[in-house]
């Protein structure tokens, strides 16, 4: 038998093959394999083939390959499958990461918008903190107007001497004075009380100095007791209360702060004011809202029983949504404006971010009761508030249509809420017609409240929650009557006041109007009847309409003549049939034999008795059923009397024919032609240029028009009229002035055109207009930007783009450069254009010219706002603490120092050292001159000094402060910046920097640098190296080595300053700025640097980094 092939193994044994032999010995098979390389190079190894050897020699090799090749698979199988779920893990991680991301990104995104949100919330809040301090310190200058406010009274203290000097006055001087006046839209008034009748009228004097504008004292040798208390009210007892006349139009009349304008641009700026806008407003409707609520605040009865329903009116603004108007209803004279005024006033004082819109009706068929001009007048408050009054259609249908849309957009844009109050909805012509927009849902921050006569309620009104006000209650009454008696040496007995109670507890006896009527009746003593008797006759009238009768008859008795009772009767007829009352200065001309002294005893007795009121320097009705109880007694029930209004007619015609057109005429006259039915003479009338002019310019567009559709005249004809009247009054026209006056008219007929809706007829008119300008005046003018403005207009609603666009790009850059690029007017030509350019779908350019309009009117509405609704507390704290203190005291003194530092922040420097240096005095006479609050009065002065290049003075002040800090206070005081914090405190480096600057300014280099370099170590140290304020000292000390010719250093320290600066936005992010030149590198090129940074330091070397001089509070 051949031999078995054998395995050799490492060890260098031999296995023998237990299948070659029959009694070969057996061998176990290894448990671990060897590799496969030896395995099959033992199998395949060369040599002679050996006969008879085993089959394992061949077939072993294909079994081992299957073995393997499954093994293989079986791996393989395995890394695939292991490889495929790893795969399906990374895209089911890479899914999760994707939804993260998107999730992150969708947050982002959210941020964005909640941060977008959050800043539009905070610019909106600060605008509405603006507007609202805009709103208070307007409401605070209106609140202390006096009422009588649009008459200019000159009070005039004479003697028996100084009769001819009076008659001078009143010849030569008067008529220029009310000339003026009536010009500037007031009335003038010259009161005098004759020395032998002053004595009768003590009460009527003490109140005429009061209500005066300007008090004049004629004196010689001679004076009486009147005499001397006149003085003694008007110049001793309100020494500040009678300011110069021509201070007295400009400031107390025209609302400017004195010294606010420069007199050389004062006509320019009122020109502006008066047209700059396509809105057309009236003063005088506003005045007399104003005063009408005034009067209602002031009244001593307006808290009576009222916080019930002032608390119902709180709960209503509180309620959720809807919530429809709130009716306050309740009889004639039960105080229903009384209770809105008062609300509204707590609510001012309690809601600064509420806007309130309000208005008080006056008796029907007066301006007040004209429903266009009331939502007319409404929409432009609301309009004035969002700092926007363009685009407000002049047609009175649109006026009505529009107003609920401009409600909703601009409460939306409000951040508080929006109340309308109405008074005296129910008198308004047509009203249930006009005022459908109650009915529509209101916005979601809007509240109206309107007051209504229980008896003339619209049906559909009544559904509205109502208030109703309940009659007095027996307490209530009394109180009103105890409030009306306190003033007088009159006081009633327990069985007058039982009496009086018992006949107050009907429905027409127990009202405000009837018991404070029937009080003061009683109180007036003008008949000279006992209390018992005067309570007696009042007892006899059961309802207000016979109190009124008998409180009319009282002061006819009053009077002494027969002549004085007629002139009552028919002054009182003349208010009656007016449109909208007389002015005391009308009647004086009306009645030539009616005296001051007997016109001033009937106004305030009339005034005392509920009849007669002044608003707007016009005499009017106080209630409706005053003027009721006129027309009843003086008119025997007629609703009108002709020959009054011909009367009225006469005397506005005469100042009609000497060319001398006011307000007052244009509002009287044409309405008086309409009620006597006269066409031929209102035509007349309406082709007289300046009437229709001062119409249209105060805003009376629908009034206007009502007149020519009363006279037939459709739009065409309406042109055409106009255009012949206007080219008569051109041939007229020779001097300068008359063709300004020309142009105006031109301008006024075109925008009147374009508001009719003849865009084709309205371009010849304002054309014109342009070129007369440009011919009188400049070509630069602002009244020029004026006409390409109208002219614009009309080409933009004649949907002529183009032309429009060039318009107001040219009247754009007239406005920039009459008035710089921050002025209202050069922000109303920007939203002009913005307006445009929306129309032809240009949303960027329409965006960014809204963007800068808004920049220039949020900046004007801060100057105007903050800073004066700042200075103006101050000045009343001042007023305030000058009053109740001592004129010289240390409160004064601090107020006087704080007032500066506003004035100092506002940059009216002159106005800011005259109160900065009236506090330092102060404080050196109360307090002493080595004082403190001194050193903190120098300090700021010395900043002041310094703001205006005056370092020298300011390096002296600064001196004196720390002096007197220095002696006065403590090691450990706060006001020493080193003591307090230390020496290493970077308050100490700024105080450094600061004496340093000074001491550059005024060439003291030597002494500048040591301060310089202690500081730039203090704030390294604290700081740290890459610091801002590190840079800017570095650069200090560049521009202070280079002025000193240390050029090389100068360089070094410039580029370590210009490192940290642009290491600045770096650091915000978190990531430091490493500098990795070497030592060697950076002095190698010093000298190349030197040069390199010597033209970078040239270019500041006279620009200091200022830390800024601030004033201490």
């Amino acid at each position: 038998m051949g031999t078995a092939s054998s395995l050799v193994i490492p060890g260098g044994d031999v296995i023998d093959d237990g299948y070659g032999g029959e009694g070969g010995e057996a061998c176990e098979i290894p448990v671990e394999v060897k590799p496969k390389a030896r395995l099959l190079r033992s199998s395949f190894r060369r040599g002679p083939r050996v006969i008879g050897a085993s089959f394992k020699s061949t077939g072993s090799v294909d079994l081992e390959y299957a073995a393997e090749y499954e093994r293989l698979r079986k791996e393989y199988e395995i890394f695939r499958v292991s490889k495929n779920n790893e795969i399906t893990s990374m895209r089911k991680k890479e899914a999760k990461l994707d939804d993260e991301n998107k999730r992150l990104r969708a947050e982002l995104q959210a941020l964005q918008k909640t941060y977008q949100k959050i800043l539009r919330e905070k610019e909106a809040a600060l605008e509405a903190k603006y507007q609202a301090m805009e709103r208070a310190a307007t409401f605070e200058h209106d609140r202390d107007k006096a009422l009588w406010s649009n008459t200019v009274r000159c009070y005039l203290i004479t003697t028996r001497d100084t009769k001819a000097e009076l008659e001078i006055f009143l010849k030569k001087h008067s008529s220029a004075l009310r000339q003026m006046c009536e010009g500037l839209g007031h009335f003038y008034m010259n009161v005098y009380f004759p020395e032998e009748t002053a004595a009768l009228y003590a009460t009527e004097r003490k109140q005429e100095i009061e209500r005066s504008s300007v008090c004049v004292l004629l004196l010689r040798s001679t004076v009486s007791s009147s005499v001397l208390e006149d003085c003694e009210e008007a110049f001793v007892k309100n020494p500040d209360g009678h300011p110069l006349l021509k201070k007295v139009i400009k400031q107390d009349l025209l609302g400017f702060e004195e010294g606010a304008v420069d007199s050389k641009d004062s006509a320019i700026d009122e020109g502006c004011e008066e047209d700059s806008g396509d809105v057309l407003w009236d003063l005088h409707d506003e005045q007399e809202q104003i005063e009408s609520y005034q009067q209602a605040c002031s009244s001593r009865i307006s808290q009576l029983g009222f916080q019930k329903y002032i608390d119902h009116l709180n709960d209503m603004i509180a309620a959720p949504l809807p919530t429809p108007p709130l009716l306050v209803s309740g009889g004639p004279g039960s105080g229903k404006s009384l209770l809105l005024s008062k609300w509204i006033e707590l609510q001012q004082k309690q809601s600064p971010n509420t806007l309130f819109l309000y208005h008080f009706v006056g008796r029907p068929l007066s301006t007040s009761s004209e429903p266009v001009l009331i939502i007319k007048r409404l929409t432009v408050k609301l309009l004035q508030h969002f700092w926007s009054i363009s685009g407000l259609s002049m047609d009175p249908s649109k006026i009505l249509e529009e107003f609920p849309r401009w409600l909703e957009r601009l409460s939306a844009r409000h951040q508080g809420n929006i109340i309308i109050i109405i008074d005296s909805i129910d008198q308004i012509h047509q009203g249930e017609r006009h005022m459908k927009w109650l009915i529509d849902p209101l916005p979601v921050n809007v509240r109206v409240v309107v007051s209504v006569n229980v008896e003339t309620c619209p049906e559909a009104w009544r559904l509205w929650p109502t208030l109703h006000l309940d009659p007095l209650s027996p307490r209530e009454v009394r109180s009103v009557v105890s409030a009306e008696v306190q003033g007088t040496d009159l006081k009633l007995n327990k069985d007058q006041e039982k009496k009086l109670e018992r006949h107050c507890r009907s429905a027409s006896t127990c009202n405000t109007l009837y018991v404070t009527l029937l009080a003061r009746v009683i109180t007036s003593g003008m008949t000279g009847w006992s209390l018992e008797k005067s309570l007696d006759q009042c007892l006899l009238c059961h309802d207000t309409m016979s109190l009124y009768c008998l409180a009319l008859n009282m002061t006819l008795k009053s009077l002494s003549t027969d002549a004085a009772r007629h002139t009552m009767k028919e002054m009182l007829c003349l208010v009656l049939s007016s449109h909208n009352g007389m002015s005391e200065s009308e009647i004086l001309d009306l009645f030539p034999e009616l005296e001051v002294p007997v016109l001033s005893f009937l106004l305030h007795h009339l005034n005392r008795l509920c009849v007669t009121t002044l608003r707007c320097g016009l005499l009017t009705f106080q209630h409706q059923q005053a003027c009721e109880a006129v027309r009843l007694e003086f008119l025997g029930g007629r609703i009108s009397s002709a020959p009054h209004r011909e009367k009225l007619i006469h005397y506005f015609n005469q100042q009609l024919s000497q060319d001398h057109v006011t307000w007052r005429v244009a509002d009287e006259l044409p309405w008086l032609l309409q009620q006597q039915e006269d066409r031929t003479k209102l035509q007349l009338c309406l082709l007289n240029l300046f009437v229709s002019q001062n119409l249209y310019k105060r805003g009376h567009f629908s009034e206007l028009l009502a007149y020519w559709q009363y006279v037939g005249k459709d739009k065409s004809s309406m042109a055409a009229e106009y255009f012949d009247s206007l080219k008569s009054y051109e041939k007229r026209c020779e001097s300068e002035d008359d063709m300004t006056k020309l142009a105006n008219l031109y301008e006024t007929l075109g925008r009147f055109l374009k508001d009719l809706g003849l865009p084709s007829q309205a371009v010849a008119p304002i054309q014109r207009s342009l070129e007369i300008r440009e011919t009188a005046l400049d070509p630069d003018h602002p009244s020029v930007a004026r006409s390409l403005h109208q002219l614009a207009g009309v080409y933009v609603q004649w949907k002529k783009y183009g032309n429009a666009e060039q318009l107001y790009k040219q009247a754009l850059e007239i406005s920039e450069n009459a008035y710089g690029a921050e002025h209202p007017s050069v922000a109303q030509e920007l939203d002009s254009l913005a307006v445009l350019y929306q129309k032809q779908n240009k949303y960027d350019q329409a965006e960014k010219l809204k963007k800068r309009s808004v920049k220039i009117r949020q900046k004007t509405a801060r100057q105007k706002g903050h800073m004066y609704g700042f200075s103006l507390l101050r000045r009343r704290a001042l007023q305030l603490e000058e009053l109740t203190l001592e004129r010289d005291s240390a409160d004064c003194a601090k107020t006087l120092n704080e007032l500066g530092v506003l004035y100092y922040l506002q940059n009216n420097l002159d106005a800011a050292k005259v109160l900065l240096t009236r506090s330092l005095e102060m404080r050196q006479r109360v307090l002493g001159q080595d004082h403190p609050d001194c050193a903190q009065s120098l300090n700021n002065l010395a900043a002041l000094h310094s703001e205006r290049r005056e370092y020298e003075t300011a390096e002296e002040m600064y001196e004196r402060a720390l002096e007197i800090r220095r002696r006065a206070l403590s090691p450990d005081h706060p006001s020493l910046a080193e003591k307090s914090f230390g020496p290493k405190h970077p308050s100490v480096a700024t105080a450094l920097v600061n004496l340093a600057v000074i001491y550059c300014q005024l060439k003291k280099h030597s002494e500048a640098l040591p301060l310089y370099e202690r500081a730039l170590k203090i704030y390294e140290n604290s700081l740290g190296r890459s610091h801002p304020r590190v840079g800017e000292t570095l650069k200090n000390l560049a521009v202070l080595s280079y002025e000193r010719g240390d050029f090389e250093r100068a360089a070094e320290l410039y580029k370590r300053a210009m490192e940290i600066k642009e290491a600045e936005p770096s650091l915000a992010c978190g990531e430091p700025s490493v500098t990795t030149t070497s030592r060697s590198d950076s002095s190698k090129g010093r000298t190349s640097e030197t040069q390199h940074f010597k033209g970078s330091i040239l270019s500041v070397t006279r620009t200091l980094v200022k830390p800024g001089h601030k004033c201490c509070t």
